[in-house]
Formats: structure tokens, C-alpha cells, sequence
């Protein structure tokens, strides 16, 4: 909702009906001292001018007029900034059903390379650190701005049975504390978030519900992605296993984080995901005045209501 740094000068905006008032009663006027039947010969020679016209020039300069006063009531509202520095922890499930071929050439695969997609998504000044999680969860590495390092070591990822999404969370969040303080303010921490991407549900460990909740303690949401398709199977000593994606936990774990949920069934989905989350934690809603904006507004009607002057005065057909 807009709010405004002196709401006192709004008292202005009250000349508005005022003069809407006076056009309404200067054209009732007019109209009852119209003489229809007694047309001059000057008249006749004469253009008309287009009513339109002048309805439009006293339009854009009432609204002009408006939003001039609410520029100068310094006007303020969330507008999206950069964020300087941060932390991203980005979390990926090797589990056995990451091989599913559902997603070309596989999921695990077209996960990597959308992950190292990700990784330049994000502003040079972020540290990102890697964990993995299957039947267990570790910290591949811990936050650092190289983003060489991780990406390395995320080609390097192998699966292993299981899914602890629970204990890829809790990874997550002893990940996030190893995050090196700012120079400036060494005694405040970065904002954080998670970037958590799996395509089942959890089978071993701690519950992932209770991680979430601790992570929204700790205030770093968690971005859930669920990955792959209804038709993923793994083979299996010759037989066919599905491994249909599951994305209700991973809902629920962002919804109790205070994060949000994302789903992707094929590589360039995931790129897509990936780009809206780097967007989402690249930037954060601050309150500033936006006084120009409504200046530029005003601006903009000024020249219609001139535009539509000039038009009457030189009697354009």
C-alpha cells in the first residue's frame, strides 16, 4: 500500500472535485446560452471544434494536476534493490531415483548442468555453498564466492540410495552458519536462503517438516524444486521400478519455511526456476520514496493536456 513521507500537502487533492465542479458547470452554462437556431455567417466559415478535444485537454491537466500532488507529498512504496551480499545454499538430492530418464538424458544430469547455469545467475558478491543429500547429507562445500569450486564439485556428484531430504535441509543450515561474516559488519548476518531440489520424498532420517520449521526460525527460506516427471522409472535387477515425482513434501517444506515452491518437468523448465529463484533472492523489497515516478506521471499527462491545446488553438479538422 502506498504510504507517504508528508500526507498533510494530500489536502491539495481536494481542489480537484472542485475544479471537475466548475467544468461540469461552465459546460451547463454554455449549453443553456447556446443559440441553436441563430447561426452566424462566421460561423459557418469557421471549424467546429471537436468537443473531444477539449475534453481531453481538461482531463490530462486535472489528472496531471493530481498527480503532481501526490509527488509532492513524497510518496513511498517497496521497490525492488539488489541485494549486496547474501548466502545461497544449494541443496541436491543424489538419490538411485535421480537416474530416471524421464528428463533427457536424466534427471541428475539436466540437473547439473542447470545448477551451473544457476550459479552465474547469482551476483558476484554471494556465497553459494553445495550439500548433497541421499540416504545421508553432507556439505560438499562451504560458502565461498568461487564459483569455479562448486561447480566442479557438482560434476562430481555421484548417487547413493535413500532420500533424507530432512537431513539435506539440516546440512543446509549448518552450511549457511559456516558463511564468513561482512568486513563492515562482521556482527550482523547475511541473509540466506536455500535452494533445495529433489524429486521424491523422504524415506530415511529426520522429518523434513521439522527441519523447515527450524529453518524459519533461524529466518532462511527454503526453495523447493520438485523435479522430473509421473512416468520416471529406474531399472532394477532387470525390472522396472517407478519413481514418480513426488512435489506435496517439497511444498509443504517451503510453505513452513517461508519459502516457495517450484516444479519442473524437463531441463529448459529448470533453467526457468532457476532464473526466478536467482531473481528472488538477488533482490529485496525495501521502502522508498518514489516521488519520481509520479513526477514522471504528471509530466507525461502535462504534455497530452498540451498537446490537446495546441490542437484547439490551431483548429485542426
Amino acid at each position: 500500500m502506498l504510504e507517504f513521507m508528508r500526507p498533510e500537502r494530500l489536502w491539495w487533492l481536494a481542489l480537484i472535485p472542485l475544479l471537475v465542479g466548475l467544468y461540469v458547470f461552465l459546460l451547463w452554462r454554455r449549453r443553456n446560452k447556446a443559440r441553436p437556431h441563430a447561426i452566424t455567417n462566421l460561423e459557418r466559415v469557421l471549424p467546429k471544434q471537436q468537443a473531444w478535444k477539449r475534453h481531453v485537454a481538461v482531463s490530462a491537466a486535472v489528472l496531471a494536476l493530481a498527480a503532481l500532488n501526490v509527488a509532492f507529498a513524497q510518496p513511498k512504496g517497496e521497490v525492488e534493490v539488489p541485494r549486496e551480499r547474501a548466502t545461497v545454499v544449494l541443496t541436491l538430492d543424489i538419490s538411485r531415483s535421480m537416474i530416471a530418464e524421464d528428463v533427457a538424458p536424466n534427471r541428475l544430469v539436466a540437473a547439473k548442468a542447470a545448477a551451473r547455469d544457476f550459479l552465474q545467475m547469482l551476483p558476484v558478491g554471494f556465497n553459494v555453498a553445495l550439500v548433497s543429500f541421499a540416504g545421508t547429507a553432507a556439505v560438499v562445500v562451504p560458502p565461498t564466492m568461487d564459483r569455479g569450486v562448486v561447480a566442479a564439485a557438482i560434476d562430481n556428484l555421484q548417487v547413493a540410495p535413500s532420500t533424507a531430504i530432512g537431513e539435506g535441509i539440516y546440512s543446509s543450515l549448518d552450511a549457511m552458519v559456516q558463511a564468513p561474516p561482512d568486513p563492515d559488519h562482521p556482527d550482523e548476518p547475511a541473509p540466506g536462503a536455500v535452494v533445495l531440489l529433489s524429486d521424491g520424498y523422504t524415506n530415511v532420517g529426520r522429518p523434513s517438516d521439522i527441519a523447515a520449521q527450524d529453518a524459519k526460525k533461524q529466518r532462511i527460506p527454503i526453495y523447493t524444486i520438485a523435479y522430473g516427471t509421473v512416468n520416471g522409472y529406474v531399472e532394477s535387477n532387470g525390472r522396472r521400478e517407478p519413481v514418480p515425482v513426488n512435489p506435496a513434501e517439497l511444498a509443504q517444506v517451503s510453505r513452513l519455511s517461508g519459502g516457495k515452491a517450484f516444479t519442473a518437468g524437463s531441463q529448459g523448465e529448470l533453467r526457468e526456476v532457476y532464473s526466478s529463484i536467482a531473481k528472488s533472492v538477488g533482490y529485496v523489497k525495501v521502502d522508498q520514496e518514489v516521488t519520481e515516478q509520479y513526477a514522471g506521471y504528471a509530466l507525461g499527462l502535462a504534455i497530452l493536456a498540451a498537446m490537446a491545446v495546441i490542437s484547439l488553438g490551431a483548429r485542426w479538422p
